[in-house]
């Protein structure tokens, strides 16, 4: 008599996974006014999102650094929260074997050479437990920019339903005009920070596993500081992916142009690991004024990502 086989589990099935990037502008008195409210409210809207079944899994803030940040994060509900550099964290120079004649002070005038005022101003929110997180305070600046502690960080989130963790990265590079320096100065320091970007992530991403990288990148209709950065740790990135692949994502965002990627300081990219295949669905705006009130200089940006394992 055949005996029955037993049987077979179903293997794992494709896990849906959203992030959104929000710069909030929380900056401190004289330099803005009213910020403190703005990040109360913004945590109260995450709250309404959460109660609507709508938040989105992870939330990478830049320029947090008010104490305020606090009580948006109460407000908002998450469970799970990681702080990036303080700004007293000094690193490693990934780059001090490549003599690089960038002078770090040279506009004093400018904020360059006075220490930091301000934190990295990068959190991680997340309704998944974060396992561990890795960071870099960047070596290199430029002007006003300097006052500020610019960083990178990256966090291990555990995913229900995958077997290994996903990588999130959060980073905040240096600004244009804003930083009150000449173009040459700032674009040097950009690019100085795009290398370090990427040497932090080859140093410290685990082999294989999949990858997540959002923030403020300022690269807005700058596409050489664009292609550089790409140059130095390419991924792919989702505004590009979707644009080029019509049909492929739900778009609920509007851009002009054929590079929407060059349209905003905030992206959005990942890379596939070895056992998580991660595809981008759809993109939306947040705090536009459509379903959140505008709170910042800068709307949220969300990706949902549908993750597949594999095997």
């Amino acid at each position: 008599m055949a005996t029955a086989l037993p049987a077979r589990a179903d293997a794992p099935g494709p896990v849906t996974f959203s992030v959104m990037t929000y710069n909030v502008e929380g900056l401190p008195w004289p330099v803005r006014h009213g910020r403190g409210a703005a990040l109360r409210k913004i945590g109260h809207e995450l709250g309404a999102m959460r109660a609507k079944g709508v938040q989105p899994d992870v939330v990478l803030v830049q320029e947090g650094f008010r104490d305020e940040m606090w009580a948006l994060i109460d407000a908002s509900g998450y469970p799970y929260v990681a702080r990036g550099p303080r700004k007293g964290q000094r690193d490693e120079n990934y780059l001090r074997d490549e003599k690089t004649d960038y002078r770090r002070v040279k506009y004093r005038d400018r904020g360059e050479g006075l220490g930091k005022w301000g934190s990295s101003g990068l959190w991680v929110l997340s309704d998944h437990p974060i396992e561990s997180v890795k960071s870099h305070a960047y070596h290199y600046c430029a002007g006003l920019d300097c006052l500020a502690n610019k960083s990178v960080m990256l966090v291990a989130v555990q995913v229900a339903g995958l077997s290994t963790p996903v990588e999130i990265a959060n980073t905040h590079l240096n600004s244009h005009g804003a930083s009150k320096v000449p173009s040459s100065r700032f674009n040097a320091a950009h690019h100085l920070q795009a290398e370090e970007l990427g040497r932090f992530l080859q140093a410290s991403r685990t082999p294989g596993a999949p990858l997540i990288v959002g923030g403020d990148f300022n690269v807005r209709r700058s596409p050489g500081r664009f292609d550089y950065m790409m140059s130095e740790y390419p991924f792919m990135v989702v505004s590009r992916w979707c644009h080029e692949r019509p049909g492929a994502c739900d778009t609920q965002i509007s851009y002009d142009g054929d590079a929407p990627w060059l349209n905003t300081q905030d992206l959005i990219g990942f890379l596939g690991g070895d056992a998580v295949e991660i595809t981008p669905t759809a993109v939306e705006a947040t705090f536009d004024g459509a379903a959140e009130p505008v709170l910042s200089d800068h709307d949220g940006y969300k990706v949902t990502f549908k993750l597949v394992p594999k095997g």
